[in-house]
């Protein structure tokens, strides 16, 4: 995928494109745009995520097909209908946000049963409705405790039960799970994906936290300046970043700095800017004199002499930090005078502990070095 989204457009015309966003720009001052000609398609029961830093673009888009903003141009369907003019509460879409957003003077019951309500619905079928959306997260037996009574974990699932109250077939996610702590949100993410999934509802959950992206989602948008940088499967986004943008932003990265010499079909020639020359996959490359950023993942670093492969390239490298983390060993080396190069090796009986100051050759295959945009 471009970075203008094009890919996604030519999809916009799948039949079974159940939330599309076509050409949707966003401007809040009629100059500067937060969101730039997004092209985006979901099938029916996808889950989402819209990943980015602050001010990408990706709380803007959720906004809009929320109905809460507006499009400053630029179509948005939910199951083949625009809803650019259907107001919010017309749009049967369930919401979770991270601050809950639960209402305090009710008990939990009340709170679920208050989407039921704005919906006329009568009240054995909305008691019917809300038991089972409080068992659905299990939490049946809270339905007569107030908010404050709840700990933050407790409340995060009664909004979610909210959300899914009145059978929504879409339901948004704003950081749900940013003010819980780590243990509780990893357990959440888990308890979220499966509870999806199970449903067969479909999700878009926004979140700038890149481990709770790859771990959740079928597909993951990494937004940067109001565009989709690129749209992937996780394992797909962390193995095979497009641009120096997501390869930076997800998961840990070593970046040399150099230049392309020459490209012959899937191998390009680097030289690097200490004058060391290494074969990698052109991404984003297209010519020699091009200056580039060569990626690297830290677990694709191998230093053990048994376990360097033939093949593989060799670098001079010099031990600056050697860290014991229980599982793997995370190195931190001078490569190519770059002082932030960082191995990731499992803790093996065979892997050699290193010491600073010692100096050493690393190596990796040429198909796990990518020469990107600089």
């Amino acid at each position: 995928m471009t970075n203008y989204g094009e890919p996604a457009l030519a999809d916009a015309s799948n039949v079974d494109a159940f939330v599309e966003f076509e050409r949707v720009q966003k401007s809040y001052d009629g100059e500067n745009l937060v969101v730039k000609d997004l092209n985006l398609t979901m099938p029916k029961g996808e889950f989402l995520t819209m990943l980015g830093p602050s001010g990408s673009g990706k709380t803007t888009c959720l906004m809009m097909l929320a109905g809460f903003e507006t499009a400053t141009h630029g179509d948005i369907r939910l199951d083949g209908t625009s809803i650019n003019n259907i107001p919010p509460h017309k749009r049967g879409i369930g919401m979770v946000f991270q601050n809950y957003a639960l209402f305090p003077h009710m008990t939990i019951a009340e709170n679920l049963s208050f989407p039921l309500e704005v919906r006329k619905m009568g009240k054995s079928e909305r008691e019917e409705k809300v038991k089972r959306a409080l068992d659905m997260v299990e939490m049946g037996a809270f339905g007569g405790r107030r908010p404050a009574q709840l700990s933050g974990g407790q409340q995060q699932r009664i909004a979610l039960a909210r959300a899914l109250v009145f059978e929504p077939e879409l339901v948004l996610m704003d950081e749900p799970l940013g003010a819980l702590d780590k243990q509780l949100r990893e357990k959440m993410q888990f308890e979220i994906t499966h509870l999806a999934h199970r449903l067969g509802i479909t999700v878009v959950y926004v979140t700038h936290d890149q481990t709770e992206a790859l771990t959740m989602s079928d597909r993951v948008a990494v937004f940067d300046d109001g565009r989709i940088q690129q749209i992937a499967p996780p394992d797909q986004l962390y193995e095979s970043p497009e641009n120096s943008f997501v390869a930076q932003f997800i998961g840990e990265n070593n970046t040399l700095e150099g230049t392309i010499k020459e490209i012959k079909g899937d191998r390009a020639l680097v030289q690097l800017d200490d004058g060391e020359l290494i074969d990698c996959k052109p991404v984003n490359v297209s010519r020699p004199g091009e200056r580039t950023r060569v990626s690297i993942r830290p677990e694709r670093v191998e230093y053990n002499k048994s376990r360097l492969r033939e093949g593989v390239h060799t670098l001079k490298a010099e031990v600056l930090e050697f860290i014991y983390m229980g599982d793997i060993f995370r190195t931190r080396l001078r490569v190519a005078g770059n002082d932030e190069f960082i191995i990731k090796t499992r803790n093996a009986p065979d892997q050699v502990r290193l010491q600073p100051g010692q100096q050493i050759e690393i190596g990796w295959l040429p198909e796990d070095c990518r020469a990107l945009d600089a």
